[in-house]
C-alpha cells in the first residue's frame, strides 16, 4: 500500500467480502448488525488503520444542498429532458443543481469534476463524453467516497449505481420493424466503439438480424465519431459500394438527420431507395421529410430516478451498494421506414 494511502470503507469490504453499507453500519455501531459481524469489521478496520473519511462525513452532515450534474451536451433534446428530470426531482427535495457542459471532451469532463468537488456538491450525476476511455477521474470520487451515480452513458468499470435505458431491446426493434419491412440490407451506423450505448444497440442490431437467419458477418457497421465531416464521409463512401445497404439504423437521431440530409443531396429517395430509423426521438423526428422512424426513450424519467436514488443514497435511505436501473423504450414508426409496394 502507498505511504500516506488512506484506507476506505470499501476496501474493507472487497477483504471482508460485505457490502461497502454493512461495513458503514458496524463502524456506527448499528444495533440492526449482528455482534460477531461488527466485531469482524471493526477489528479489520483497526488492523488497516482506518480513519473515518472527514470528507465524506461533512458531505453528509454538513450538505450544500447543491448536486453535480455533467452532460455531454446541453442542446440536446434528451439531455436537456434529463436534466428537466434532475431538476424537478432535486428541487422537490430541497435541492439545487449546478450543470457543467463536458462538450464532448474528456478533458472538459475531468475539468467538470474538479470543479464540481470543489464547490462542495453533495453528489454528482455523470453521463459520460464520447472522448471517455479511461475512468481515473472517476476511480478517484470514488475511492474518496465522494457519492455519484452515472445515467444514460456510462460504463461498467467503476461499481457505483447506473441508470439506462434497455439500448439492446430498442436497438432490436427498430431493426426488427425494418426487416418485417422487407428490408433485408441494414447497415448499422454505429458512434465509438468504445461507448457503452454504441456497443449495447449494436446487441439489439445483431439479435434482430439473427432472429431473421442474417449471421453476423453479413451484418453492416460502419463507425463515425459523430462529426458531420465523419458522417458524410462514411454515408458517401456506403454510396459508392456496388450492394450497398436498403436500410440504415443510425444510432441517434441527430446522426440520422445528418445521415437523411446527405443521401437526399445524393439523390437518394427514403425510404423508396434507403429507409431511415434512428434512435431517441428527438423533436425534429417527427418534422423532418420524411418523418423519422426511431425509438423513444423516458429522459426526464431517467432523471428523476438518478435524483431520487443519489439524494436517496445521501439520506441513508437506500444503501451504496450499486444498483442498475434500466428503463424501458418503445419503437416510433414513421414514413422514413414505410415500404411501398411495386407497382
Amino acid at each position: 500500500m502507498k505511504k500516506g494511502h488512506q484506507v476506505t470503507m470499501k476496501e474493507i469490504a472487497k477483504k471482508l467480502g460485505v457490502s461497502v453499507s454493512t461495513v458503514s453500519r458496524a463502524l456506527k455501531d448499528s444495533p440492526e448488525l449482528h455482534a460477531d459481524t461488527k466485531t469482524r469489521i471493526v477489528e479489520m478496520a483497526k488492523s488497516m488503520n482506518y480513519q473515518y473519511n472527514l470528507l465524506a462525513q461533512s458531505l453528509r452532515i454538513s450538505r450544500s444542498k447543491v448536486l453535480g450534474v455533467i452532460v455531454p451536451e446541453l442542446t440536446s433534446h434528451f439531455f436537456s429532458s434529463n436534466i428537466s428530470g434532475i431538476q424537478d426531482t432535486a428541487y422537490k427535495r430541497g435541492y439545487n443543481i449546478m450543470i457543467c457542459q463536458s462538450n464532448e471532451s474528456f478533458e472538459q469532463e475531468k475539468a467538470n469534476v474538479r470543479t464540481l468537488v470543489s464547490s462542495q456538491v453533495d453528489g454528482l450525476l455523470i453521463s459520460l463524453s464520447r472522448e471517455t476511455k479511461s475512468y481515473e477521474h472517476l476511480q478517484e470520487l470514488y475511492d474518496r467516497e465522494i457519492p455519484f451515480i452515472m445515467f444514460d452513458r456510462v460504463t461498467e468499470e467503476i461499481p457505483v449505481s447506473k441508470v439506462t435505458v434497455d439500448d439492446a431491446h430498442g436497438a432490436y426493434l427498430v431493426v426488427h420493424h425494418l426487416l418485417e419491412q422487407g428490408f433485408k440490407k441494414i447497415a448499422y451506423f454505429s458512434g465509438p466503439e468504445d461507448l457503452y450505448i454504441s456497443k449495447k444497440r449494436k446487441e439489439g442490431y445483431l439479435e434482430a438480424l439473427k432472429e431473421f437467419g442474417i449471421p453476423e458477418k453479413e451484418s453492416r457497421v460502419y463507425i463515425t465519431d459523430l462529426t458531420f465531416e465523419m458522417n458524410r464521409k462514411i454515408t458517401l463512401d456506403m454510396l459508392q459500394e456496388q450492394d450497398r445497404p436498403d436500410a440504415i439504423f443510425a444510432m441517434i437521431d441527430p446522426l440520422a438527420v445528418e445521415v437523411m440530409m446527405i443521401l437526399k443531396e445524393n439523390g437518394v429517395r427514403i425510404p423508396e431507395d434507403i429507409a431511415l430509423a434512428g434512435f431517441t426521438n428527438n423533436p425534429t423526428s417527427a418534422v423532418v421529410e420524411p418523418s423519422l422512424t426511431t425509438v423513444s426513450q423516458p429522459g426526464y424519467e431517467m432523471g428523476q430516478l438518478a435524483a431520487n436514488h443519489l439524494l436517496d443514497q445521501l439520506d441513508e435511505l437506500v444503501s451504496d451498494d450499486p444498483q442498475t436501473f434500466v428503463l424501458l423504450t418503445t419503437l416510433v414508426a414513421r414514413n422514413s421506414t414505410k415500404k411501398t409496394p411495386k407497382s
